[in-house]
């Protein structure tokens, strides 16, 4: 059959392998100018590996991705670190994943006692409830309780007022209190303490596979944005300017749902109305590269406090500080240390109108709070990247809401990270539907 991929982040790319590896001609359409998407980087030319727009990694449970490598080829190139990951306090950060044992959850208890502001019982309640969350095969039951309540309830209200609402309000905003317990259980399910890259950065990744598709057949249209999607008599036209368009057996669009519905209209009803209804929030990743390290107790990633869905209120005026460097070597990068603001938000916050001179004002006092010694003098250069469309909000009983990949309209397929639930946004999963969907093209009459 002739398909066609709407998109070539690792969705598309991992649908394209299946498809093509499977004799079926392939084209795929992707508006940027790299393939990648959410995923796709940048690179310095005094830099030798490429850097993400917006932080990533794998964990070591990401069997999709890195079979997905093996098949490829370039199973090879991924190399796995225990980087630090802490806590923010003001007399300190405090880590919570931390290379200081061999057994990963051994290591995880002696962290979580060393947690400041817990009583000894706090403590032993909140290790039990990861604990015992681990135990779940199935998490996707939890989802008829918020994260909220069942924390609240398992954990105690001074862990879950010191470190759980916090990093729900961090990552959800508004919608921290309706978030289910699904999410957190596969969360704390998969995650791993020992994170994994790739040689040369995840564009790399990405444009190693993309290459390994060609070599099977299939061609990639870059900058080249899609308008519409049309049903006609046995199957879809796609239609990149008008007056040009292409019938295809099947397509398959990975883009947003809010895209999705602009680029076939004709999508209506109660499938039409489940789209409608899927929340997310955008991405804003402010990236600086110092000529120093920032966090000198080696942090990776630090999780903020937030008590309040408006970033202005909060201690930081963004979600998550990641010093990237602090995991990958700065060598890789010139020399330079690597920073990442990032934060999730609405479309419509103020953080998607403000330029990056505003935002870089608004964000980087803050930094002070973590090494007292920091001044904008550090900064040797700084990108800021969005998304309007990057973290899904699964709320409760999120599972019966979820359109099907095939849609109404015969011969047109969606996949987004709106349909990897109770996973996480991540290239892991991105992998894991595009094979799905690649799958129900090949079999679905």
């Amino acid at each position: 059959m002739k398909a066609a991929i709407v998109g070539c982040g690792a969705t598309g790319l991992a649908a394209a392998w299946e498809l093509a590896s499977a004799g079926h001609e392939v084209t795929i359409y992707e508006a940027g100018k790299e393939v990648g998407g959410l995923a796709a980087g940048f690179k310095d030319p005094a830099w030798d590996w490429a850097l993400e727009k917006f932080y990533h990694h794998w964990f070591a449970t990401d069997t999709d991705i890195l079979s997905l490598l093996e098949a490829v080829g370039t199973r090879g190139k991924v190399q796995f670190h225990q980087p630090v990951t802490s806590i923010w306090r003001a007399e300190g950060n405090v880590p919570i994943d931390k290379p200081v044992l061999p057994v990963a959850l051994l290591a995880r208890v002696v962290n979580v006692l060393g947690i400041p502001g817990l009583s000894l019982w706090d403590k032993l309640r909140f290790g039990a409830a990861g604990f015992l969350l681990t135990k779940y095969k199935n998490g996707v039951e939890l989802e008829k309780y918020t994260a909220e309540a069942w924390l609240r309830r398992w954990v105690g209200e001074r862990a879950y007022n010191l470190v759980w609402r916090p990093l729900l309000i961090g990552k959800f905003g508004e919608w921290y209190d309706r978030v289910n317990m699904a999410w957190m259980w596969a969360r704390l399910y998969k995650r791993t303490a020992a994170l994994g890259t790739y040689a040369g950065g995840f564009q790399a990744a990405l444009e190693d596979i993309a290459e390994a598709v060609c070599a099977k057949g299939a061609t990639i249209h870059l900058e080249t944005p899609i308008h519409r999607l049309t049903p006609v008599a046995g199957g879809v036209n796609v239609e990149t300017r008008p007056a040009l368009s292409r019938r295809f057996d099947r397509v398959l669009s990975t883009v947003g749902p809010g895209l999705m519905l602009r680029l076939a209209p004709e999508l209506s009803g109660e499938y039409a109305a489940q789209m409608r209804a899927l929340k997310s929030l955008g991405a804003v990743a402010l990236v600086l590269a110092l000529d120093r390290q920032l966090m000198t107790d080696g942090t990776y990633w630090l999780n903020l406090p937030a008590q309040s869905p408006d970033r202005r209120q909060n201690p930081f005026p963004f979600l998550a500080l990641v010093e990237h460097t602090n995991y990958v070597a700065a060598e890789h990068f010139g020399g330079e240390h690597i920073v990442y603001l990032g934060d999730y938000v609405p479309q419509e916050h103020e953080y998607f109108r403000m330029s990056e001179a505003e935002l870089a004002d608004l964000f980087l006092p803050a930094l002070a709070k973590v090494n007292p010694d920091f001044t904008p003098a550090w900064i040797r250069r700084r990108w800021l990247f969005r998304a309007p469309y990057a973290q899904p909000v699964p709320l409760v009983n999120h599972s019966q809401h979820i359109p099907l990949v095939k849609t109404p309209i015969a011969g047109l397929f969606w996949a987004s990270m709106s349909q990897v639930y109770p996973w996480d946004r991540g290239t892991n999963y991105a992998v894991e539907i595009g094979r799905r969907a690649a799958w129900a093209m090949m079999t679905v009459v």
